[in-house]
């Protein structure tokens, strides 16, 4: 009886050997007169156990990791096809690895599982059981549910899902999109990529029905050239849908109608602010739109738009599949269902974790990423991108949720959770928030594109200890007039990290560039 055994397909895993990996199995395997019937899954997020390879045994699947091409024939010797856990990278039944087991996945709850591409193992695993349902529904009452989810969104912003879509919804127009944010560009972030290489009928799945809620024909996936794979992937996948009926004029014989396409985004950070990408999207230069008009009401070709991020489409088919309340029962206040926790940094144990609003990083960080690679205490941890403030240990006993950290001036955004140990100089990590905008911001306001670039100077001056004291004065006001003056959240967030450095470790900024006080 052939035995069937997983080995990730995802970027992360091919970057540390799979193919290689996969062939070798196949060569080994045959050699040994042993049959295997091999599986590309989607990677589970555990990153620092990438490559993890898996067999499926009578009591269920066994892992192994992180494995390399050379451990293949010892890992047969030992029984990897029983499921021994004879060999050092033996790790148990799958399910049961701590870091998986105390995870609460709702979104992710099939990567690693299924083969990504495979329609018949999606739907064998709840697949399109949230389109299904919709299509049974009127739009309005698509909606409703979303609303009655809780679910915000999780590009950054928060915002209430159903609400935009509400809006989109209740603005009359002969067209109207649906357009995915998959330009995922924060520090340290890379569940968006993890959903689309992993799972991709699950976003297919829930852009639809976001078209049928808000009586949407044509959807369009924004993506970051900088992900190959998710781009091949999301092509074979949609095509896969459109035959089997999931895509396309006829959907699932309705007779309704979605169509959708991926285009590439050209690098630019400010192209995941929402105008920003749907001035690339319609060919043009990525330059910021003022507000109002919104893009919910003139969007995409000046029509009404839904922009939302990977994960908050990724939601909504378990919204729409188990209904409003099984989402909202998890969370906490107004941070209602499960956030994509992306640990990263100086991290002993970096990867996916999905759990319920309320956590704390101190948790996270130990619990799960087991402290620091280098072994060196903790000292700052950045939550939610490089426009998002730096926050030291007195903070990370904080509930993870939007509206705490919004209280002590920090942002949950994405979900990237960047770790620095001891050794990390933070008036250097100021400067580079500076240089980051100075680099990425479209250039359309002044605040932003000179602020960051007089930023980056003044920052220079007072770790040469050029007239220190004024030009941390100077500082400070400029950042407030970076805040209060800036077009959008580029500008007016870039303060944030530098802020926070400036009030929280202080006496990073009395040394010189070369680590001495000075």
């Amino acid at each position: 009886m052939s035995i069937r055994v997983f080995v990730p397909r995802d970027t992360t895993a091919l970057s540390l050997g799979a193919d290689v990996i996969a062939s070798r199995l196949r060569r080994e395997a045959t050699a040994r007169g042993q049959s295997i019937t091999l599986v590309r899954n989607g990677s589970r997020g555990l990153a620092w156990l990438e490559p993890l390879v898996e067999v499926e045994t009578p009591i269920g699947r066994f892992a192994y990791g992180p494995v390399t091409p050379g451990d293949v024939a010892a890992l047969l010797d030992s029984g990897l096809l029983e499921g021994s856990v004879s060999h050092p990278l033996a790790l148990g039944p799958t399910e049961e690895i701590d870091y998986l087991a105390k995870q609460q996945r709702l979104t992710f709850a099939r990567i690693g599982i299924t083969d990504p591409l495979s329609i018949d193992d999606y739907c064998a695993h709840s697949g399109f059981c949230g389109l299904e349902a919709a299509l049974q529904r009127e739009p309005q009452d698509i909606v409703e549910e979303v609303k009655a989810s809780g679910l915000r969104g999780r590009g950054g912003a928060a915002f209430p899902t159903g609400i935009k879509w509400q809006t989109v919804f209740d603005t009359p127009a002969d067209q109207k999109y649906i357009v995915c944010n998959a330009d995922e560009g924060d520090s340290g972030t890379f569940a968006d990529r993890l959903a689309m290489e992993c799972d991709p009928y699950m976003l297919i799945e829930g852009m639809t029905i976001a078209g049928l809620a808000v009586e949407a024909t044509q959807g369009y996936i924004y993506l970051r050239s900088e992900y190959p794979l998710a781009k091949q992937v999301l092509d074979e996948a949609i095509a896969r849908a459109e035959q089997a009926g999931y895509l396309g004029d006829n959907l699932c014989g309705s007779g309704r109608t979605f169509h959708l396409e991926v285009r590439l985004g050209a690098g630019a950070y400010i192209c995941g602010e929402e105008t920003s990408l749907l001035e690339s999207l319609e060919g043009k230069r990525g330059l910021v739109r003022f507000k109002p008009p919104l893009p919910a009401i003139e969007g995409l070709f000046g029509r009404p738009t839904v922009v939302n991020n990977v994960l908050s489409l990724a939601a909504v088919p378990f919204i729409l599949a188990e209904g409003a309340e099984a989402y909202a029962n998890h969370g906490m206040g107004r941070s209602r269902g499960t956030l994509a926790l992306q640990l990263a940094g100086n991290v002993k144990r970096g990867g996916l974790v999905e759990l319920a609003f309320g956590t704390t990083l101190r948790t996270l960080m130990e619990e799960f990423g087991g402290g620091t690679l280098t072994g060196k205490p903790l000292r700052a941890v950045q939550v939610g991108g490089p426009l998002c403030a730096y926050l030291p240990e007195s903070q990370w006993d904080m509930p993870l949720d939007y509206e705490t950290f919004a209280e002590v001036g920090a942002g949950v955004g994405h979900g990237g959770v960047v770790m620095f140990d001891e050794s990390v100089d933070m008036a250097e990590q100021a400067r580079f928030s500076m240089e980051f905008c100075k680099v990425e911001s479209c250039g359309k306001c002044t605040p932003c594109r000179i602020g960051s670039t007089r930023g980056v100077e003044v920052i220079d001056r007072i770790r040469a200890n050029d007239n220190r004291e004024a030009n941390l004065t100077l500082l400070h006001d400029l950042c407030e007039t970076m805040v209060d003056g800036s077009l959008c959240a580029m500008g007016g967030m870039t303060p944030f990290p530098v802020q926070s450095a400036l009030k929280h470790f202080p006496d990073d900024f009395q040394r010189a560039a070369n680590g001495d006080r000075s």
